[in-house]
C-alpha cells in the first residue's frame, strides 16, 4: 500500500489551492511544453466522448445533451494527451541526506516524479517511470489508467538506492527504445560526467522529444557545512578519505560552481530546461517557484 511519504497529498492540495499553480500546470507546464498530434481543446473537431468528472462544463456540447440527455465533451486535434517518461536517478548518491531528520535525495525526487505523475494523469496525459542506475531498474512505460498510476506511485514508494552511477547508458537505453515523441524529465543529483548526460540527453532531443532536468542535490552539498576532521565515505566505492573542511571548503565549493554551471549550460545548450532543487526547500516551494518562471517564460 502506498503511504504519503511518496505522495504527500497535503502538498498536492496546498499546490492545488493555488488558482495560479493550477492555471500554470493545466495550460502553462503541460501544454506549454510540447506539442503533440493528440486530442486536446483548441480548433479542429476531432470527435465526441462521454462527460468525465473534472472535464470543464464549458466544453460539453449541449446541443447533443438536448438530443440524448447526456453529457458530451467535444474532442479536438491539439497539444494534449503527451507521453510523459518519468526518469528517476536511483544510484547509491542518491541515498545521501546531510541532516538525518531530512529526505534523501532519492526520497525527494520519488515526491517530485509523484506529484508530477498526479498532474500528468489527471491531465489525462499518459505517465511511465523509469528507475534506473548503472542500469534500468524499473521501466513502466506510459500509461493513463487510475491503475497504473498506482503501479507508479509503489515503484517510487519502494525505491532503494542501488549502485554505482551510470547516468548516460540507461538514458541511451531508454531513447533507443521510444517509439513516440514525448515529455523526458530526468530527475538525477547528475553526479557524474557532464558531458556524457548532455550527450545522452542530445539523443532525446535529436528524436524530437522536449526535456527537462531536475538536478537535486543536498543543502549540506550545497554549502559544505562541515567545521571540524570529517570522515567522507563515497556512497558507491565505499572509500572513505579523512578531510580537514577548512582547506578543502573553497575548493569544493569552486570544483561544485564549475560542476554546476557545467550542467546548466549543457543542457541550455541542446534546447533542454534545467532547474536545481535543495532537498531542504519544501517540495511545493520549489515546483511552484519553477512552475511560475515556466509560465512567465510562456
Amino acid at each position: 500500500m502506498v503511504t504519503p511519504s511518496i505522495l504527500d497529498y497535503n502538498v498536492l492540495a496546498r499546490i492545488d489551492s493555488m488558482q495560479m499553480l493550477a492555471k500554470v500546470v493545466v495550460e502553462g507546464f503541460v501544454l506549454g511544453l510540447h506539442r503533440s498530434p493528440y486530442r486536446g481543446f483548441s480548433v479542429e473537431f476531432a470527435e465526441y466522448r462521454q462527460y468525465s468528472p473534472g472535464d470543464e462544463v464549458k466544453h460539453v456540447d449541449w446541443k447533443v445533451y438536448g438530443k440524448t440527455d447526456r453529457y458530451y465533451i467535444k474532442q479536438f486535434e491539439e497539444e494534449t494527451n503527451l507521453a510523459c517518461y518519468l526518469v528517476v536517478d536511483a544510484s547509491a548518491s542518491m541515498g545521501y541526506r546531510f541532516a538525518p531528520e531530512g529526505l534523501t535525495k532519492l526520497q525527494y525526487a520519488s515526491q517530485i516524479a509523484a506529484c508530477l505523475a498526479y498532474f500528468m494523469m489527471r491531465q489525462r496525459d499518459a505517465a511511465g517511470l523509469m528507475l534506473f542506475d548503472t542500469k534500468i531498474r524499473t521501466a513502466l512505460p506510459p500509461r493513463m489508467r487510475q491503475t497504473h498510476l498506482k503501479r507508479i506511485l509503489s515503484a517510487l514508494e519502494q525505491a532503494q538506492p542501488g549502485g554505482e552511477t551510470d547516468i548516460a547508458g540507461p538514458l541511451h537505453q531508454l531513447a533507443e527504445g521510444l517509439k513516440r515523441k514525448g515529455l523526458i524529465i530526468l530527475i538525477s543529483d547528475l553526479l557524474d560526467d557532464p558531458a556524457k548526460i548532455i550527450s545522452a540527453l542530445q539523443h532525446f532531443r535529436f528524436q524530437g522529444h522536449e526535456v527537462i532536468v531536475f538536478q537535486v542535490l543536498d543543502n549540506g552539498e550545497l554549502t559544505f557545512p562541515f567545521t571540524t576532521m570529517t570522515e567522507f565515505t563515497d556512497l558507491e566505492t565505499g572509500r572513505k578519505t579523512m578531510i580537514s573542511p577548512e582547506g578543502m571548503k573553497p575548493i569544493y565549493l569552486k570544483e561544485l560552481r564549475q560542476f554546476l554551471d557545467a550542467c546548466e549550460k549543457g543542457c541550455a545548450g541542446i534546447h533542454a530546461d534545467y532547474k536545481m532543487l535543495d532537498t531542504s526547500k519544501p517540495l511545493e516551494v520549489a515546483l511552484s517557484e519553477y512552475l511560475y518562471r515556466r509560465s512567465r517564460l510562456g
